[in-house]
């Protein structure tokens, strides 16, 4: 039976507009269980989440990635029904491709519809540390990474400084480019270097094309397992147990009644 709440949400023609889509599209998603259904709120009215949000973008990988309707009706049906939008912006990531999306021109009256609310300049700036849109000669067109637009949005709220965040975002940077650089060295010592020394081969080509397929997944999760593992040993070693549940989100603070 679906459930009647009042709660806040998208109407279909916001979550439409939000993703990028039609309703028409999401309706036809929803008809082939790609999307759960949404909560139905006052007047009947279906109200969806962040979690619609982020089931669009991973089937929008998805067809970015060349898959058929039908093998990504199989991948999605395989998901947990109950997996949030971090754990989706998770799956997203492990299908993507090594190169990131390149950065989108658009509006910034588009930038709004997509964003779900008005944008200031201080927004703007915000947006533009996390490198989620870049400035153009004109003021009124950016360039913005779908990827990364509605988790850049949603971070407008948390109230963390720009200085904070450049901080923050630096400090990604320089320890990713470590992580690459190293990570490119063992590729190219261990797994190119014997390749290119057996000489050409085309059983060799197909197997060199079937690792790089399968490194990314593999590091993508690597890294974010070491990251949340390392960053939960950091509060537990910086904060009191109270100050790092709270920290850490309400999701992993301890239930009083246990």
């Amino acid at each position: 039976m679906t459930q009647q709440v009042e709660a806040p949400g998208l109407t279909v023609d916001e979550l439409a507009a939000r993703a990028g889509v039609t309703v028409r599209t999401i309706r036809f998603y929803s008809t082939r269980g790609l999307l759960p259904p949404p909560v139905i709120g006052p007047r009947r009215v279906g109200r969806y989440g962040p979690e619609h949000l982020s089931r669009l973008a991973l089937i929008e990988e998805l067809q970015h990635q060349g898959m058929t309707l039908a093998a990504i009706e199989r991948y999605v049906q395989q998901l947990p029904a109950d997996l949030g939008p971090g754990e989706l912006a998770l799956h997203r990531a492990l299908v993507a491709t090594w190169q990131p999306d390149s950065p989108r021109s658009t509006t910034r009256a588009e930038l709004r519809r997509r964003a779900g609310r008005e944008l200031s300049e201080e927004d703007l700036d915000r947006l533009a540390a996390m490198e989620v849109v870049t400035r153009t000669g004109d003021p009124e067109v950016l360039l913005a990474d779908p990827a990364l637009l509605q988790l850049g949005v949603r971070l407008l709220d948390v109230p963390i400084a720009l200085e904070t965040l450049l901080a923050a975002r630096e400090v990604v940077l320089t320890h990713t480019r470590q992580a690459a650089r190293e990570l490119t060295r063992l590729f190219r010592d261990e797994v190119w270097e014997p390749y290119r020394e057996a000489g050409p081969d085309p059983e060799q080509v197909e197997t060199m094309r079937i690792v790089s397929a399968h490194m990314q997944p593999m590091v993508v999760q690597a890294l974010v397992r070491a990251f949340q593992r390392s960053m939960r040993e950091e509060l537990k070693a910086s904060f009191p147990a109270e100050d790092a549940a709270s920290a850490a989100g309400p999701e992993h603070r301890p239930d009083p009644g246990r």
